[in-house]
Formats: C-alpha cells, sequence, structure tokens
C-alpha cells in the first residue's frame, strides 16, 4: 500500500479498492477549499485568498470559472444542479443559476448582515443548511474587515419555498463543516475553535434531525479530529465519513472509529465526492488539489448516478 494511505481498521482496505492512486489535479493555490462535483460533469473549488472559484473536468484541466467571487469558501450544488457558494467577505450565500447568472439566496438574519458564510449542504426537500462562523471579521486577508453584526455563530436553515431563515444551533464556538448522513436523520457540524487557541474546539457534533425536518434535537460529540481541525467533509453512501484534517483525510465508520486516513503533505480544507459514478474523491489540501479512485461512492448526488463498484 503506498504511504499516502494508512489502514487503521481492516474495513479501509474495502474503501481504497485494488490500487489507490492518489493524484494532483492542481497547484500553486493560494488555498483551497469548497470542492464540489457539478452534475455537468465538472469539478469546482474556491482558493479563498486568491478570491477565485477554479473548475476542472477530464478533458479541458484547470480553469477559472469565476474571479473576485467575495472569497468564495464551501460550495455544492443544489437538485437542480445549480451552484450555491459561501462568501467569506460577500458575507452572503449566492446561487449561480444554471445560465451563469449570480445573485444572492440569503445574507441577512433579523436585519443583519451574515458574517462570514463558511460550508453549506442541500437537504432533499430542497432547504439550504449553512454555518456561519466568524472568520469574515477575524482574518484581514480573507474577510471583510467590518465587525460582525451577529451576536454569536450559528448553523442556519434556509427555506427558498418561503424565504424563511431561521438558526438552527447557536451552541458552536467556530461552526464550519456540515453534511447530512446518506438517510437525513442526522445532521454534523463540525467546530474549528482550535483555530484561534490550541484548548477549543476540534470536533464533530452529531445531531438527530426532528420530525418535523426542519430542527434538530440535542448534538453529541461524534469525534474529535487531531491534528487540526475538522474542516469540511463528506459521506459515503455506506455511511463512512471523509473529514478534512491537519494531516489529510480522516475517515470515520458509523460509529465515529478512525479506519484510515489518506495522506497529504498539507492540511485538507474540504473533500467531496464526483465523477460519472460518484467514486472518485476530490481533495482540496491547501496549495493543492487531488483526486483519488475508491471503492466507495459519494452519498450526496445532485443527479442519480448509477450504481458500480469495484471489488
Amino acid at each position: 500500500m503506498a504511504t499516502e494511505f494508512e489502514v487503521i481498521r481492516p474495513e479501509f482496505r474495502r474503501v481504497l479498492g485494488r490500487s489507490p492512486k492518489l493524484v494532483q489535479i492542481a497547484d500553486r493555490q493560494g488555498f483551497s477549499e469548497g470542492t464540489a462535483w457539478s452534475p455537468d460533469g465538472f469539478l469546482v473549488w474556491s482558493d479563498i485568498p486568491l478570491d477565485r472559484i477554479l473548475r476542472w473536468d477530464p478533458k479541458g484541466g484547470v480553469r477559472l470559472l469565476r474571479y473576485r467571487g467575495g472569497n468564495a469558501n464551501g460550495n455544492t450544488f443544489d437538485r437542480q444542479g445549480r451552484m450555491l457558494t459561501c462568501e467569506t467577505s460577500g458575507r452572503r450565500v449566492s446561487i449561480t443559476e444554471r445560465d451563469g447568472t449570480v445573485r444572492t439566496l440569503v445574507d441577512r438574519y433579523r436585519g443583519g448582515r451574515l458574517t462570514s458564510p463558511n460550508d453549506v449542504v442541500v437537504k432533499s426537500d430542497g432547504t439550504v443548511w449553512f454555518t456561519d462562523p466568524d472568520y469574515g471579521a477575524l482574518d484581514p486577508q480573507l474577510g471583510h474587515r467590518e465587525k460582525a453584526e451577529q451576536d454569536r455563530n450559528r448553523v442556519y436553515r434556509y427555506d427558498p419555498a418561503t424565504g424563511e431563515l431561521t438558526a438552527v444551533s447557536e451552541g458552536f464556538d467556530k461552526p464550519n463543516g456540515i453534511a447530512f448522513s446518506p438517510d437525513e436523520k442526522h445532521l454534523y457540524v463540525g467546530d474549528t475553535g482550535r483555530t484561534h487557541g490550541e484548548f477549543r474546539n476540534h470536533h464533530l457534533v452529531r445531531f438527530e434531525v426532528a420530525s418535523d425536518g426542519r430542527s434538530v434535537k440535542q448534538g453529541r460529540v461524534f469525534c474529535v479530529v487531531d491534528p487540526g481541525v475538522p474542516d469540511g467533509f463528506r459521506f459515503d453512501v455506506d455511511g463512512n465519513l471523509y473529514v478534512g484534517a491537519g494531516d489529510g483525510v480522516q475517515v470515520f465508520n458509523q460509529d465515529g472509529e478512525v479506519i484510515g486516513k489518506i495522506k497529504t503533505a498539507e492540511a485538507v480544507g474540504n473533500c467531496s465526492f464526483g465523477m460519472a459514478d460518484y467514486d472518485t474523491l476530490f481533495i482540496a489540501a491547501s496549495k493543492q488539489v487531488f483526486m483519488v479512485r475508491l471503492n466507495a461512492q459519494g452519498a450526496y448526488r445532485p443527479r442519480a448516478a448509477k450504481a458500480a463498484r469495484r471489488r
């Protein structure tokens, strides 16, 4: 097994498949984040300090998708294939229509501007759930250099059908990555408070989604990530969780146990599945972006993809 892959529990060998290979598809990034696969067949990611969004596909390679996009961070695609972007200095969640038009999806709560939306996920009912820590108000290089108008950092739920924005949780130091379990019965949120103090939070919290589908019940710590912090993360269809961390991607099973690692030379900001069968993990690793084909498939797909698995 290549040194990029560390097997901690035997089930990780099945995830890796017969011959995994970590392939670099981009370098010379300021800091890569927000990987997301478009159902139209290309990858997008954010380069936060250089304020750009890039795209990659197997035929065309790397190209610039957007410049000056509010220091974009997390990205995802909704069920209609539209791109949703969390903008650090833009202080909003924007949406890019299929024709390329960019507009504000949501940018205010209780009359005040959001602080710096970080990561976003779309539930099967079309609602948009996202995190809003205070990094944009703290970091003069990446942020807006303005005082936060919100009194605390929150996790939000936005309903595009009604325009209603509600707070899902207010109990985080710095809420960051966010994802639903494959069955959407649980919501997972990362707390990255450790970025501003060694003894602050660096764990993932798991919430049970309430029966109304609009709120969550009391959460509990699912796992602690070390080294670094739990940045962006995504699930495969079997419920394994792939978490960006200080030493690469740490992979956890449904019991919160680390089963293996995909090691990179730099900290990982985010990861997501893509390609035709959603069996390729794309990894935003600081100044580089990687891909590795696995014997696993991503749980979230804006459009259905045919099932295929290599044994």
